[in-house]
């Protein structure tokens, strides 16, 4: 395998960092989740936008400009052979003094890695997933941005801990008032007596890139699309709900909190947002 590291392709036992970098020490750094469907990069230009806008909430400066990230990540991806997959961008503060101060810190490091992923097994897309609701609380949005998509996920890997645990491959958080934020690495959208309903960004929500588009098929298909605060009392009389997320895609949910969302099996309105989806993604991007 390729890795991308500092404007060169290097075998993947090659690709090393310092054990210095404040990526590594506090997670201060930026990464972006990409797919490659088919040799086309879905939805790239939106992806490095949400990077350079994480990179400017941290005031981290990235050393290559979008045109320059964009080639990286098409380079990576034909130096690996791949059609289909999923690219991991990173891009880290950089070398630093042990102590929380970025001042001293030299050049970012930018990642790229592109490999195959399955993040879940193909029946849970057939038969849908069963997700519990767990205490770990989402972020508060005013001590960290969950906008910013950082290398600091420690506050969704506690959630996804308990939840498998549990014995369950996904989880509801909540925020701080007790409102549903998201999942620990997906967006949360149910649909009630025919309209479509995801949490506001300001719950805590990441402003996912599959959510926006999802929130677009919802326009195609003249589905009213409300975002506004959930309780867990609304996700448990859902009619039907799925999940969204650069990795996931879209994964119907059939029960929560062991309450069964509708009949218990994935939606017809599901099944019609996952078909539109799948158009999608072979068409919109960059082209390797």
């Amino acid at each position: 395998m390729k890795i991308f590291l500092n404007n060169q392709l290097v075998n993947s036992e090659d690709a090393k960092i310092s054990v210095f970098d404040h990526g590594l020490l506090y997670g201060d750094g930026i990464f972006e989740g990409i797919r490659l469907y088919n040799k086309c990069i879905f939805k790239l230009e939106e992806h490095l936008i949400r990077l350079e806008m994480s990179a400017k909430a941290l005031m981290l400066d990235i050393p290559m400009n979008r045109e320059a990230l964009a080639k990286a990540v098409c380079d990576t991806c034909k130096a690996n052979g791949l059609e289909n997959g999923y690219v991991r961008l990173v891009v880290t503060r950089g070398v630093g003094n042990l102590g929380l101060s970025i001042k001293n810190c030299n050049q970012p490091q930018v990642i790229i890695i592109a490999d195959d992923i399955q993040l879940y097994p193909k029946e849970y897309y057939e038969k849908g997933l069963k997700i519990i609701t767990v205490p770990t609380r989402r972020n508060n949005s005013a001590a960290l941005p969950p906008m910013i998509k950082s290398l600091n996920y420690l506050n969704n890997i506690l959630a996804k801990i308990e939840a498998q645990n549990l014995g369950y491959q996904e989880a509801i958080m909540l925020n701080d008032q007790g409102f549903v934020a998201e999942c620990t690495g997906d967006n949360i959208f149910m649909l009630k007596d025919g309209i479509l309903y995801t949490p506001k960004i300001a719950s805590g929500s990441l402003k996912g890139i599959t959510r926006e588009v999802v929130i677009n098929i919802a326009k195609e298909l003249e589905i009213e699309l409300v975002e506004t605060e959930m309780t867990r009392y609304d996700t448990w009389i859902a009619d039907e709900m799925f999940l969204t997320g650069t990795a996931a895609e879209l994964i119907p949910i059939v029960e929560v909190d062991f309450r069964k969302i509708g009949n218990g099996q994935p939606g017809k309105v599901t099944a019609q947002f996952l078909d539109v989806f799948k158009s999608k993604v072979s068409n919109e991007g960059a082209f390797i």
